[in-house]
């Protein structure tokens, strides 16, 4: 495991930083916490509040077991303690989005217990690069509802969709000590919600925000005090909130100030923190268990269908695209760093190794080679992501067959993905219209090889007199001569029997 190097100079030593993340993932449901009404991005303002979510007196609430079943599915994924004994509670506090005046929540016994989840800082050399990060706790709890300050010149609007939507709250321990691990366990994170599918991880919509926990201290010292910037929707921001607050806080501490304990905001425009209000303690909100709800007590049965339904998940497959298939540490790293890459290449890879009628081993580094060097360069060339692709991965490994087989060049292979990009044809047709296949006639290729060594006589004798770089000249001069077609392994054999002649 290693250790952080990160350092703040002051003008009086060194200070190191100490991080730790509280993240609200929304549960992918299709209904709310604790009532029926739907969760759907995007709807009108109040279409899907129902009157729970309004907190219309006499109203109950009740578990939605999917959201139950999706916090315990993400316990598992980190090795966390799942608790069989849960209970939720009361947070009490106003708030205009807020109708009950209180958020349903779990403090003293959350549906989860400790986990951990292990980053990577550099994916070139993982090994070492390694830290694990603990996870203290996955509690379920409602969300607010949401202020509109822009609607009207003199009011606020509030809209209750998201009120009563579930949110997992994901609390790490103050494991991290730089920005970059600040954003290399969220990163973690989000692959791994998007994986078991438990959260969607849209940090610009909303569904999944981090609170971010800073304190300095000398190195070695016991921790200082930390301050809370609220909802920060990106990875980048949370590594720019940790590197600012961190400064600050030094900057402070070395002009002979205090820190507060306080609640603070992120504005991204002037890359800085504001206070927002001092941080509360947990008896400010006077928890105590709702009344409405019975405790939630988790059987084995559902314990082992939560486990039996979870996927295989990132590290694992990992591992697996290392040591099975033979990719490199950096390609495996990225292919599985996102859960629908990886879903887009194991569809690629098991259609390529149908047609070609080898082992998915077999096909992996040309596949792999090809989707994170042309597809994806393509791709942002014309501004679409891999959901988007023109090119389907059944095309993709038809493309590859083709050159796999000697049916078309390598060269030639760019200039048909061009065309299935525009077009939208696949592959095979493409090369039967055009005429692009490869040809290994060796006649063909002799009559052009002689005509290149003909007008390039001076080029031969500096070749047989000692200049061998030559060499890939007269196979360059070939290919333009055979426009690409002409097969190159056929093409260097013949030209270096000719230039022996």
């Amino acid at each position: 495991m290693t250790e952080s190097t990160y350092r703040i100079q002051g003008a009086t030593g060194e200070w190191e930083v100490v991080i730790g993340l509280e993240v609200h993932a929304q549960v992918t449901s299709n209904a709310k916490l604790f009532s029926g009404a739907a969760t759907a991005f995007g709807a009108e303002p109040n279409t899907q509040v129902s009157l729970i979510d309004a907190a219309m007196p006499g109203m109950l609430p009740v578990p939605n077991r999917e959201c139950i079943r999706q916090a315990v599915r993400t316990g598992m994924a980190i090795d966390a303690q799942i608790n069989k004994w849960s209970r939720f509670d009361r947070k009490n506090y106003f708030y205009a989005d807020l109708p009950q005046g209180y958020q349903i929540s779990q403090l003293y016994h959350p549906i989860v217990g400790e986990g951990q989840i292990e980053i990577v800082l550099d994916e070139k050399n993982p090994e070492a690069s390694t830290k694990v990060i603990g996870v203290e706790r996955i509690h379920v709890e409602q969300d607010a509802g949401k202020l509109m300050h822009d609607q009207h010149p003199t009011s606020s609007y509030v809209d209750l969709n998201r009120s009563g939507v579930a949110l997992m709250e994901i609390v790490s321990k103050p494991d991290m000590r730089s920005p970059a691990e600040a954003g290399a366990y969220l990163s973690k994170l989000r692959t791994i919600l998007r994986y078991v599918g438990s959260c969607d991880g849209n940090m610009d919509q909303g569904s999944m925000r981090a609170d971010v926990n800073v304190s300095v201290r000398r190195p070695g010292e016991e921790f200082g005090t930390r301050t809370e910037t609220k909802n920060v929707n990106s990875v980048r921001f949370v590594m720019a909130v940790v590197e600012h607050e961190a400064n600050r806080q030094v900057d402070v501490l070395e002009a002979g100030g205090k820190i507060v304990q306080e609640t603070r905001l992120y504005d991204p425009d002037r890359n800085e923190t504001r206070s927002m209000r001092s941080k509360e303690d947990a008896h400010d909100y006077r928890y105590f268990p709702d009344p409405d709800l019975l405790p939630l007590e988790l059987d084995d049965e559902f314990l082992e269908e939560c486990r039996q339904s979870l996927p295989e998940l990132p590290d694992a497959k990992l591992r697996r695209y290392a040591q099975d298939l033979g990719l490199s540490a950096y390609n495996a790293a990225t292919l599985t760093a996102d859960a629908d890459t990886a879903r887009w290449f194991e569809a690629l890879l098991a259609e390529g190794a149908r047609i070609q009628k080898k082992s998915e081993g077999e096909v992996s580094k040309a596949s792999a080679n090809w989707l994170l060097s042309e597809l994806y360069g393509a791709l942002n060339r014309i501004g679409k992501s891999l959901e988007e692709s023109p090119v389907s991965p059944e095309e993709g490994a038809e493309l590859l067959a083709l050159v796999a087989d000697g049916t078309i060049s390598g060269t030639i292979a760019k200039q048909v993905f061009e065309i299935m990009l525009e077009t939208g044809d696949k592959p095979g047709k493409i090369v039967e219209e055009k005429g692009l296949k490869q040809t290994s006639d060796t006649g063909a290729i002799e009559a052009a090889v002689a005509d290149v060594l003909a007008k390039n006589g001076d080029k031969v004798e500096q070749y047989r007199g000692g200049k061998e770089a030559l060499f890939g000249f007269f196979v360059g001069q070939t290919m333009k001569a055979m426009q690409g077609k002409a097969n190159p392994q056929v093409v260097n054999e013949l030209v270096k029997k000719a230039l022996a002649g």
